[in-house]
């Protein structure tokens, strides 16, 4: 009896391994046809899968429009504070402010005091030291004196000479003049005011040309040179162009930027002197294609680009972003014509089949 349980459990355990290890064997022996598993469908080859309809952009590469923005300010081309060079009281009448001068213009005339009997001292000391001058050559040459008083009148009359230019030289200095033409900024001196030598008449400044002055940093500087298109925008929206005519070499100890001067002609001077402007400063142009953002997509590594249509089958291209626009973002990278896909890239891989519209058609 005690020989059944094992024998029972031997049993048990060689069904349990036919079951499981020689299950085919077990169902034909028992006349079972075991049940086919359905295998999957074989996947289409790409050329095989039907093509996806997609919109294309015919674009075509050109110049792309770059450059540099700066902050900045209006500034007058010339400025100069016409100062005194000698002591006088004015007596000319005051020339107001607002008004244009012209090169030479009298500004300021001081009260010549005593310099015009200086200088009528100074003549007649002239005349008199020409007159020995003369007569002391003519006894030298008939041997009545020597050569030493010859000498002498002849220095006599040099003295004669530099003071009397020294005194009209004084006199000059008594009319301050406007050194270039321009507008005045300031009143001239009053009517009997005293000035002193370095006391100001007036200030001049010149409006035609007008300065655009911004400051650039030192990667912006490099990429900058004289003679570039250049552009501003006024607070107001008066929109100004010229060119770079300064760049300095020379950095601002505290902000480490550099300045650059635009300079942009203000014919009918309506452009005012310290008016804050928006400059833009063109630079070498590369060339490039004006695309919709919405055309930029990632190919499986994570490469920015944008898919195309060519002979009829999607394809890949790398781009770099050189600028943006309200139109869209210039790229680089791309052959000089491409049919962009700009609806429908992210549908698609590389080698897919493709059904083109143009975007002018589905519009």
């Amino acid at each position: 009896m005690r020989f059944v349980p094992l024998l029972t459990a031997l049993l048990v355990c060689a069904v349990t391994y036919m079951a499981i290890m020689e299950r085919d064997l077990l169902l034909s022996f028992a006349g079972v046809a075991r049940a086919q598993t359905p295998q999957a469908p074989k996947e289409l080859a790409l050329e095989d899968k039907p093509p996806v309809t997609v919109v294309v952009l015919k674009s075509t590469q050109q110049p792309v429009a770059r450059g540099i923005v700066l902050r900045g300010k209006t500034e007058a081309s010339r400025a100069v504070d016409a100062k005194s060079e000698a002591t006088g009281l004015v007596i000319s009448q005051p020339i107001r402010k607002g008004t244009d001068v012209k090169k030479g213009q009298l500004l300021c005339k001081l009260d010549p005091g005593t310099l015009e009997a200086s200088l009528a001292e100074a003549k007649a000391r002239l005349a008199e030291a020409r007159a020995n001058n003369t007569v002391s050559t003519s006894l030298v040459a008939k041997g009545y004196a020597s050569e030493t008083q010859a000498i002498a009148r002849k220095a006599a009359l040099e003295s004669a000479e530099a003071a009397l230019k020294r005194i009209q030289k004084q006199i000059e200095k008594l009319e301050i003049r406007a050194p270039f033409a321009g507008l005045l900024e300031s009143d001239t001196a009053e009517f009997g005011a005293l000035l002193l030598p370095g006391s100001p008449c007036a200030t001049v400044i010149a409006l035609d040309p007008i300065k655009l002055v911004g400051f650039a940093t030192e990667q912006q500087v490099s990429r900058i040179s004289v003679n570039s298109p250049a552009g501003a925008r006024l607070v107001n929206g008066q929109e100004l162009q010229g060119n770079v005519t300064f760049i300095s070499r020379r950095a601002d100890s505290l902000t480490r930027t550099f300045r650059v001067e635009v300079t942009v002609p203000n014919h009918e001077k309506k452009i005012r002197d310290g008016s804050t402007a928006e400059i833009f400063i063109a630079l070498a142009g590369d060339q490039g294609h004006l695309l919709p953002q919405s055309a930029l997509t990632l190919d499986d590594s994570g490469r920015l680009g944008i898919r195309a249509a060519i002979d009829g089958k999607a394809k890949f291209f790398p781009v770099t972003i050189i600028n943006d626009s309200p139109q869209g973002v210039w790229v680089t990278g791309l052959p000089a014509q491409i049919d962009v896909i700009v609806i429908g890239q992210e549908y698609v891989v590389d080698g897919r089949r493709v059904a083109v519209t143009y975007e002018d058609d589905a519009s």
